[in-house]
């Protein structure tokens, strides 16, 4: 098809009017200051009405005749009084999103009442139905569609909450903080101030819950959920003694598989009371599992809702990554309860202060929890696994952001919609950052750092220098220039060169650090220069064995750094162990030869950097056969290194299978101007084939040892063996081997968990027509009524290549299945994300067909979901850098979704994809 030329544009969006941009720069402390806030709910589908009372002071040093801002969006408001005095509609002005009341005396109390529609609300932000209950999403900007509120994370303040629903049809009422008995007298008060706005009348159907949260906190921490649930809970003690109650309430006939994120919730507790002194401060946590929702989770004080598949699990419906995500998101949204909600963000600006930190944090519980009862060996490997996860992540996804028009610091300078930066720069480069304070101040100073954030803090609304000057001042160093990380967008490159001086056994290593400047070129530090701690280590050329090992500080632009007392053999010196464990998140720039990088992957101490030695290798060939269509050398070196390295007596099969994970497309394709796409698979999968071949009886072997009929366990050892014995399953159907198919097949029926079901579909899509269409017909025939696992299905056909049927065509065949559903995040995400993200070289098809399903799916949530329309539309972030027969076509089909795109998210988005921002 075609698509209109820029020219042709009736209105470019270079010219279109654009939303407001917000500037940290422009922060103001807010005029009025709310001191409890009291709310009632009468609930229901079509028409919920909620009722108001909120006590405010101006906040001194404010102008005496400073107005009353309130924000709201979707909002039928039915009153507004001020202390006993109901007023007129004249007496308060509705303008551009915002309730402004003037000639306001320094202390009242302000009464409003509205209707919402929460069946209507598809955005799925503020209260919205999901199937037959009522919920909540307030983060960012949410809580402006349920009632006026100053909405932003700076104004704290208690709250008292009744909700009233038919018993019938909501028999459970949940709200933030502690249950009120009925006759409390904290119940009573909460009633008398709601007695200015008449309230809507009820009958004996009605029933009503009421909550406290004793905890001052920002409104985008409220939560409610209503609807016809059941729990799964627990007693719990705390290390103080202290008793609560822990729950997980989920619709009825999912209960039996929610025992598994009741035990993570369990460990995320002691855990953080171990490592960090902190304790649970409610007397009672609940989790709720949404079917419907934007987000992964929400760390609501003391009611967290839960994407539902994070939620979920038992062998028949969760892989072993997803019972690994389901501890890790639990863990992640509980450590908010500290680092996030009794700490929490002066405005949006800040948002790494919390997730930084919060994934960070999540991160070290998971690793903490991984190598929890096995020994030291085998704990370092899974460590070794999960940090080689965290980075791959962060290189494909954060590292591609960082090159694109989306590229900002973790605390970016301005936005349009806030939604848009809840991004892998705030929340993974953000935990990179805070793991290089943990490097330079150790685990015991960093938790010094920690224990004065809280003892300053508590209850505070802060900023990023707050968090850093705890770490400074508890620790006695001057991490001034430090904060530059938190405004430096881009990937910083590191430049490592050596001067061995064999004769007086010293080594001199220049490392010189380059930033990119605003177009993304890559620039001398300068007065720019970062903190960087970079972890090192010299190795003997001839054995590997650690010489001398030190943790490096680079300040300047450029700065050497001397080792002495070096002895080598070998003219060049020392081998170079760079970066080890990733210890900053940069680029190395290193003049390593296939033959320094095969040593360490044999040979490196540090189980990461052997990693990072075979991943390094392994993108050299790969982008050698792409560009060159050749790569012999390289491949073999290669495959040499990982034939000698695998059968390794010192690896666990966890380690086994990240060597065996080879660069993706995406991965290659950021390195690759212009990219073709089709090249790039037909070249890679060719290169990936000669790599492959040497190791097939390894593979075979591995394949063989595989006992899929065991009882499952989630043992790390029996969790390495799936992951290994599943990627040489794959391995062995791409490069066609003799009875790989076959093998494939028996483990599909036999399998008794989804791990191995789900890894021999994944291999048997690889095969020919007849095995491919036999396994996605009895895996959707096994799992028709499972519609997380159903995600599983449709995503793997959105990643499957066109060499049987255009898979374009067969996502269009998927989008009228029974089990998709247009409107629900995780479909959308599971089948049209994955196809415009993952699948390349069949979305960027000549014809620009894939372009008219991205348009029309863009502009199509635009409209009902703009949070997951503007993540959707980001798949089109780097468009210039395709060859030009694909840019010319993206770039008409962004000026078109530009021109018709509503939403600030989605603008925003195609605005900067444009250049026009």
């Amino acid at each position: 098809m075609t698509f209109p030329a820029a020219s042709q544009s009736a209105q470019p969006a270079s010219v279109l009017p654009q939303p407001t941009v917000v500037r940290r720069e422009d922060y103001r402390e807010p005029d009025w200051l709310a001191d409890g806030l009291v709310l009632h709910f009468a609930l229901d589908a079509q028409d919920t009405v909620v009722t108001a009372a909120c006590r405010y002071r101006r906040r001194p040093g404010a102008a005496a005749d400073a107005p009353l801002r309130l924000d709201g969006e979707a909002l039928e408001t039915l009153g507004v009084a001020i202390d006993d005095q109901v007023l007129p509609q004249e007496a308060w002005v509705q303008d551009k999103g915002q309730l402004v009341l003037s000639n306001l005396p320094e202390h009242f109390t302000l009464h409003t009442q509205v209707r919402i529609h929460p069946s209507a609300n598809l955005e799925l932000s503020g209260l919205y139905a999901t199937g037959s209950t009522l919920l909540t999403q307030c983060e960012a900007q949410g809580f402006r569609r349920i009632t006026w509120f100053q909405d932003r994370p700076d104004v704290m303040t208690t709250y008292r909450v009744i909700l009233q629903a038919r018993r019938a049809q909501y028999p459970v009422l949940l709200s933030n903080g502690n249950l009120l008995a009925a006759d409390a007298p904290a119940a009573a008060e909460a009633r008398a101030a709601l007695s200015v706005l008449p309230l809507p009348a009820t009958d004996g159907d009605w029933h009503e819950a009421v909550w406290e949260d004793p905890f001052p906190k920002p409104c985008y921490l409220f939560a409610l959920v209503a609807g016809n649930l059941a729990v799964n809970e627990t007693r719990h003690r705390l290390a103080s003694g202290r008793e609560v109650l822990l729950q997980v309430w989920t619709e009825p006939e999912q209960i039996h598989r929610t025992d598994f994120a009741l035990r993570s919730l369990e460990k995320a507790i002691a855990w953080d009371e171990r490592r960090f002194g902190l304790e649970l401060d409610l007397d009672r946590f609940m989790i709720v599992a949404a079917p419907d929702f934007n987000m992964g989770a929400m760390e609501n004080k003391g009611l967290n809702i839960f994407n539902a598949k994070y939620v979920f699990a038992d062998p028949f419906v969760a892989t072993d990554t997803d019972f690994e995500w389901i501890e890790s998101i639990i863990g992640h949204e509980y450590f908010h309860n500290w680092t996030g909600n009794r700490v929490t963000c002066r405005d949006w600006f800040q948002l790494t202060l919390k997730e930084g930190l919060t994934v960070f944090r999540d991160q070290e519980f998971t690793a903490d929890q991984m190598a929890a009862g096995v020994d030291a060996q085998a704990a370092g490997s899974v460590r070794a696994v999960q940090r080689m996860g965290n980075v791959r992540v962060l290189r494909q996804v954060q590292f591609a952001e960082d090159a694109g028009p989306m590229r900002h610091p973790i605390r970016p300078d301005s936005y349009q919609a806030i939604d848009n930066f809840y991004t892998a720069t705030v929340y993974e480069k953000g935990a990179e950052v805070i793991r290089m304070l943990q490097t330079l101040l150790g685990v015991d100073g960093f938790r010094r750092g920690m224990d004065l954030y809280f003892e300053r803090h508590d209850g505070q609304a802060v900023t990023c220098e707050a968090f850093v000057a705890a770490m400074a001042d508890a620790n006695g160093r001057d991490l001034e220039q430090f904060l530059r990380w938190y405004a430096t967008a881009g990937t910083p490159r590191l430049q490592v060169r050596s001067q061995y001086d064999a004769a007086n056994k010293r080594l001199v290593l220049s490392l010189t650090q380059l930033l990119p400047d605003a177009e993304g070129h890559a620039m001398p530090a300068g007065e720019r220069a970062l903190h960087i701690p970079v972890d090192v280590a010299l190795l003997a050329r001839d054995s590997g064995q650690v010489q001398q090992h030190r943790l490096l500080e680079l300040t300047a632009s450029q700065q050497d750094f001397v080792f002495e007392g070096v002895e080598s053999a070998d003219a060049r010196g020392p081998m170079l162990s760079l970066l080890r464990d990733f210890s900053a998140p940069v680029v190395v720039d290193h003049p390593y030869s296939d033959e320094d990088l095969a040593f360490l992957l044999r040979h490196d101490d540090n189980l990461f950097n052997r990693w990072e030695a075979g991943q390094q290798l392994a993108e050299r060939a790969l982008l050698q056969a792409i560009r060159q269509g050749d790569a012999q050398a390289t491949l073999k070196a290669l495959s040499g290194a990982l034939a000698a390295t695998l059968p390794d007596a010192r690896l666990d099969d966890g380690l086994r299978q990240q060597f065996l994970m080879l660069p993706e497309e995406k991965r290659l394709a950021e390195q690759l101007e212009p990219l073709d796409p089709s090249l790039l698979r037909a070249r890679r999968l060719a290169a990936l084939r000669t790599l492959v071949q040497p190791l097939v009886p390894y593979l075979q072997d591995v394949v063989a040892r595989q006992h899929w009929r065991a009882n499952y366990s989630l043992a790390v050892p029996e969790v390495g063996q799936r992951a290994l014995a599943n990627t040489a399953l794959q391995l062995l159907t791409l490069v066609g081997a003799e009875g790989a198919a076959r093998q494939a097949r028996a483990q599909f029926e036999g399998a008794n968990n989804l791990t191995d079901r789900l890894g021999a579909l994944q291999a048997l899509v690889q095969c020919e027509p007849d095995d491919a269409d036999w396994a996605l017909a009895r895996f959707e025939d096994i799992y028709r009524n499972e519609t997380h696992v159903l995600d599983k299905w449709f995503a793997v056909q959105a990643r499957m290549h066109g060499t049987h049927q255009p898979t374009l065509a067969r996502v269009r065949q998927l989008m009228q299945h029974p089990g998709w559903n247009s409107q629900n995040p995780n479909k959308v995400r599971a089948l049209l994300y994955t196809f415009f993200a993952d699948n390349l070289a069949e979305f960027h098809r000549p014809d620009g067909e894939g372009y008219t399903l991205w348009r029309d799916e863009v502009l199509r949530l635009d409209r009902s979901n703009p949070q997951l329309a503007a993540r959707m539309a980001r798949t089109l972030d780097r468009h210039q850098r395709f060859v030009p027969v694909l840019a010319r076509q993206m770039h008409a089909v962004l000026e078109h979704v530009a021109h018709e795109a509503q939403s600030p998210d989605v603008r925003e988005v195609i605005a900067k994809e444009l250049g026009a921002l």
